[in-house]
């Protein structure tokens, strides 16, 4: 098994440039990052318009269908009539007022918006925000012992457990045999944002790399709504935000849903194409680690396959790493 060991420390403590990325951001496109944190007034009013545009008056019962409108989607005084409250209160709201909100009306506003419960969690959480009395970047990212151990008794099939803004703290040598070697690259980036957006390897390795890019950002939109005051996840926003066109395309969308199993197809060095379903279990003692692991359908040859992998042991990862250090 590997692990990430030095990665809190490192991840924690990120360089200079990349906090004054987040900030570059803030100022180029108003999403609110910065090296203090994420601004939960910016997150909140930007989440409500968006919510609120990709609805029709068609679709919630107004009149209205065929009218040409300024903007998409619902005006702020149909919305505050669908929610019955004011249509001053509401647009106090949505212009990042969440002071003083009763969970009544955020809940007759997340009806008005046709939100699912990932997404009336994430309004929740953003308009009204709680406060830690210790910064996440004062806590190292640890895994249990005994967490360790579990994933060296899963051999056959690949499994690694994520943290705080998406980083990949430890894992098995199935994981590195079918995803890369993680243990070459330095602890800041082990990281699935980084990955995805950053690595031309991930374009490879996911069959359906938009759908895998499209997951890792609302995984990151959840993460900055539980904690807007983290500065690290407002560094690796402002970064990628940078340094990627379809990020920032994705970030500005404010979407937000969980998926905690699926199917994920793959391609191997090695062994080729690889379809796996994946399952996701929170752990009940830190919900802000994940264990996820991997298998393949009985009898396909996805199953044969990860027997492949497994069989070849540390030549695997060294495949995976090579193609990696080839590019």
């Amino acid at each position: 098994m590997s692990d990430q060991s030095d990665a809190g420390n490192a991840v924690n403590h990120p360089s200079s440039a990349a906090a004054a990325q987040g900030a570059a951001v803030q100022g180029a496109t108003g999403q609110g990052a910065s090296e203090q944190g994420l601004d939960s007034r910016v997150e909140l009013s930007e989440y409500l318009r968006s919510r609120r545009a990709r609805l029709k008056p068609e679709d919630v019962g107004l009149p209205g269908a065929g009218r040409r409108r300024r903007v998409p989607g619902l005006r702020r005084e149909e919305l505050a009539q669908l929610a019955g409250v004011s249509v001053a209160y509401y647009t106090r709201l949505e212009q990042g007022n969440g002071r003083g909100v009763s969970a009544e009306v955020l809940d007759a506003v997340a009806r008005a918006l046709r939100l699912t419960d990932t997404e009336h969690a994430h309004l929740v959480h953003l308009a009204r925000p709680k406060r830690h009395a210790r910064k996440p970047a004062a806590r190292q990212q640890k895994v249990r012992v005994a967490l360790r151990q579990l994933l060296d008794t899963l051999d056959g099939v690949p499994a690694y457990i994520v943290g705080r803004r998406s980083d990949i703290l430890v894992w098995n040598r199935m994981a590195a045999a079918v995803f890369g070697d993680w243990g070459r690259l330095p602890p800041q980036e082990r990281n699935w944002a980084r990955l995805v957006f950053l690595e031309s390897d991930s374009r490879e390795l996911f069959v359906e790399w938009e759908t895998k890019a499209a997951d890792i950002v609302s995984h990151l939109r959840m993460d900055a709504g539980r904690h807007p005051e983290d500065p690290q996840l407002s560094a690796l926003v402002g970064e990628l935000s940078v340094k990627s066109e379809e990020f920032r395309q994705l970030w500005a969308t404010h979407d937000v849903k969980e998926k905690g199993h699926g199917v994920k197809r793959l391609r191997n060095p090695l062994v080729g194409e690889l379809t796996l379903s994946f399952e996701t279990f929170t752990l009940p003692d830190d919900p802000e680690q994940s264990l996820i692991v991997y298998h393949a359908e009985p009898g396909s040859a996805s199953q044969e396959s990860l027997r492949l992998l497994a069989s070849w042991g540390a030549d695997a990862t060294h495949a995976g790493a090579g193609r990696r250090a080839g590019n």
